[in-house]
C-alpha cells in the first residue's frame, strides 16, 4: 500500500513537472515573440532599439475636454465621499487573505500616508489649473487631509525590519508637500512647517536608502539599520521624481542620495529603456518581468525620473516611442489590472503597476514640446475614459480599503494632464 502511494506520488510529480516544461516552452515561445513586429502592424518598431523615428500613433476618436472634465468630476466626487472622518484616505479593512503581506501597525501607516499624499496632490493640481473642477465640498476635504498629513507624517518609520513600504509614504508625502507649497503661497507660518516636514522626508529617505543606493521595499536578509537589499527601480524613479518636484519651490535635495539612486536605476536601464524589476534580477535580464511588455508601467517612471535628472540618453523620441507602447500594447498591463495576486499575470505584471504606469505616462507627456503633446494625451485619456468605474473611482489591485482612492487620485492627475 505503501509502495503504490510512493508509485502514484512519484508519477504525479513527473507530470507536473513535465507540463511546467511545456509550459515553459510556449511561455518562452510567446516571449520571444514579444518584440517581433510586422508589416501589416504600422508604427511598431522592427527594430527594438531604434528611437531615431517618432512612431506613427493610432487613430482614434479623441476625448474632448468636456468628457475629460465628466469624468474629473466623478473622482472628485468619489474621493469626497470616500474620505475617513479623520481627514486621511484608505484604511486596513476589506482584510482578504490574498492581501499582500503588511505587518501592523506600520505598513498601514505607510499605506495611508501614501495614499492620502496621492489624493492632496490630485486635489491641489485641479484646483490650481481649474477652481472650478473643485467644489466648496472638496476644498473642505482637501483642508481636512492637508492637516491630517500635518499631523501624522512625522511619526512615519519602517513597519519592521523586513518592510520598508514607508519609503512610498516619504515619497509620495514630498509630492503633496510641494503642492501645498505651491497652494499656501504667502502664508509664511504654514510654508514654513511645509518646509520643515520636507527637509524631515529627506533625511527620511537618506536613512532608508539601500547600502547600495536607491530604496527598495523589503530587506529580508539582515534588518539592518540601512537596508540591506537591493533597490527596486520604479521605487527609485518614485523618489527621483518626488525629490525633483521639490526644485520646483527652490528646495534642493540632498545631492548625495540623489546622485545614488540615479546610479542605482541607471544600472537597471536596459539598451531598449526598459528596466530591471529590481537589481537583484540583473543575471536574469530576460526573464518576462523585464522585458519591455513586463516594464510597460515602470518605463514611463524611469525615463521621466532620469530625464529629470540630466540623463541625455532619454530622449523627446524615447519617451514617445514608449508612450507609442503603452497604448499599442496595453494589454500586457491591463491583463494584470484587478487580478488579486501579484505578479500571477502573464510577463509577470502585478495589477498595481496600471495606473501608477499611467500617472507617469502623464509625467513624461509633460516633459514633450507642447506642440509633441496632444496625440499622446488623447490615447492616455481615452484609456482612464474606459476604465472609471460606475462610482467614479477607478482601481487595478484589492489592496485591503487602499486602491480606489490611490487608483482614482492616480487617474486624477493623469486626465488633468490630458486636457
Amino acid at each position: 500500500m505503501m509502495r503504490n502511494s510512493l508509485d502514484w506520488l512519484s508519477y504525479t510529480i513527473r507530470m507536473a513537472f513535465g507540463a511546467l516544461i511545456l509550459m515553459s516552452a510556449v511561455t518562452e515561445t510567446a516571449l520571444a515573440q514579444e518584440d517581433v513586429s510586422t508589416e501589416n502592424t504600422p508604427g511598431i518598431l522592427k527594430a527594438p532599439l531604434d528611437f531615431d523615428r517618432e512612431p506613427v500613433l493610432p487613430k482614434i476618436d479623441p476625448p474632448t475636454d468636456q468628457d475629460i472634465a465628466k469624468a474629473i468630476a466623478g473622482g472628485v466626487k468619489f474621493l469626497v465621499a470616500d474620505q475617513n472622518p479623520n481627514g486621511s484616505w484608505g484604511s486596513p479593512t476589506r482584510t482578504k487573505a490574498l492581501n499582500i503581506y503588511a505587518p501592523v501597525p506600520g505598513a498601514h501607516h505607510a499605506f495611508r500616508a501614501a495614499t492620502t499624499s496621492l489624493c492632496i496632490s490630485a486635489l491641489i493640481e485641479l484646483k490650481l489649473q481649474d477652481s472650478d473642477a473643485i467644489q466648496a465640498d472638496a476644498i473642505e476635504s482637501l483642508d481636512r487631509a492637508e492637516a491630517w498629513l500635518l499631523e501624522h507624517l512625522t511619526g512615519l518609520r519602517r513597519a519592521t525590519g523586513e518592510a520598508i513600504y514607508n519609503v512610498w509614504g516619504h515619497s509620495y508625502s514630498i509630492q503633496a508637500l510641494v503642492r501645498m507649497h505651491q497652494r499656501h503661497t504667502g502664508d509664511e507660518a504654514k510654508i514654513s512647517e511645509i518646509e520643515k516636514l520636507i527637509r524631515l522626508q529627506f533625511d527620511m529617505l537618506g536613512r532608508y536608502e539601500s547600502v547600495d543606493g536607491g530604496w527598495g521595499y523589503y530587506d529580508f536578509r539582515y534588518h539592518a539599520n540601512q537596508p540591506t537589499s537591493d533597490s527596486i527601480s520604479f521605487v527609485n524613479g518614485t523618489a527621483l521624481i518626488a525629490l525633483a518636484d521639490t526644485r520646483e519651490i527652490g528646495m534642493e535635495p540632498p545631492q548625495r542620495t540623489v546622485k545614488r539612486a540615479i546610479a542605482a536605476t541607471e544600472r537597471q536601464k536596459k539598451p531598449d529603456f526598459s528596466y530591471l524589476y529590481g537589481e537583484y534580477l540583473k543575471y536574469q535580464p530576460m526573464r518576462g518581468i523585464n522585458r519591455p511588455g513586463g516594464s510597460l508601467g515602470r518605463s514611463q517612471c524611469c525615463n521621466a525620473a532620469l530625464r529629470m535628472w540630466g540623463d541625455d540618453t532619454i530622449t523627446d523620441k524615447v519617451l514617445m516611442n514608449w508612450l507609442y507602447r503603452l497604448y499599442v500594447r496595453n494589454g500586457w498591463l491591463d491583463i494584470g489590472r484587478k487580478r488579486p495576486v501579484p505578479h500571477e499575470a502573464w510577463m509577470q505584471v502585478a495589477g498595481y503597476f496600471y495606473y501608477f504606469g499611467h500617472y507617469y505616462a502623464a509625467r513624461c507627456i509633460d516633459l514633450l514640446p507642447a506642440e509633441k503633446r496632444p496625440g499622446y494625451q488623447s490615447l492616455l485619456a481615452k484609456l482612464m475614459l474606459d476604465r472609471q468605474e460606475k462610482d467614479g473611482s477607478w482601481w487595478d489591485y484589492p489592496l485591503y480599503d487602499y486602491h480606489q482612492p490611490y487608483g482614482t487620485a492616480f487617474a486624477l492627475m493623469t486626465l488633468q494632464r490630458c486636457r
